[in-house]
């Protein structure tokens, strides 16, 4: 009897729970909402997604739209640094020929007395002055090649940056088709996986 009993308690718990469980029709209809909502959330998803896309584009064509402008400036960033160093060299090298005139008319007289007396070659006006004008000489040509190393190192370094930006680019691809393989991977595996469920 206290089986009985147990088993008509199960059989109501059952005819309630059975109560509560949408009809064969309320699932239809349940699965048409949810179809429709999935459909809506898909398509405001691509909605946003091709309005991203379209303000990439958008900003990309601007900044296409500037890169005259940018080599415009590095080319005359290099002419001016090309020019500047033309003109420092122009300048000294005729601040030094001013020097070595005032200073050799000034000096001869003095060191031509003074090789005479002691008949020394090394302190002679003719070599103080050769000497003076190498070390000029050297100067100019290492404030020259200095300008040229700096260009070579801006260009070195945009290469570089050149470089870095097509890897960052292909890694993104990379990614970017790794992702949506892993979500179709996802959503086959959850269709499967539902399949399972509803043959259940």
């Amino acid at each position: 009897m206290y089986m009985s009993s147990n088993r008509q308690k199960e059989k109501v718990e059952t005819e309630k729970l059975k109560a509560t469980l949408p009809t064969e029709a309320e699932k239809k209809e349940i699965e048409k909402l949810a179809a429709e909502k999935n459909k809506e959330i898909r398509e405001n998803i691509n909605i946003t997604l091709d309005e991203t896309k379209s303000s990439v584009h958008k900003t990309t064509e601007e900044a296409k739209k500037q890169v005259p402008q940018l080599t415009k400036a590095v080319n005359e960033y290099q002419e001016q640094s090309i020019q500047a160093t033309k003109d420092i060299a122009d300048n000294f090298l005729e601040s030094q020929k001013e020097v070595i005139n005032s200073v050799q008319s000034l000096w001869v007289p003095y060191m031509q007395n003074v090789q005479n007396m002691y008949g020394s070659y090394w302190v002679s006006p003719n070599r103080l002055t050769e000497n003076y004008t190498r070390a000029v000489s050297n100067i100019t040509d290492s404030t020259i090649a200095a300008t040229r190393l700096a260009n070579n190192f801006m260009f070195a370094s945009m290469e570089a940056w050149k470089t870095t930006i097509q890897h960052t680019r292909d890694n993104a691809l990379e990614f970017s088709w790794l992702n949506a393989n892993y979500a179709k991977t996802l959503e086959n595996l959850a269709k499967d996986n539902l399949g399972d469920y509803q043959a259940r």
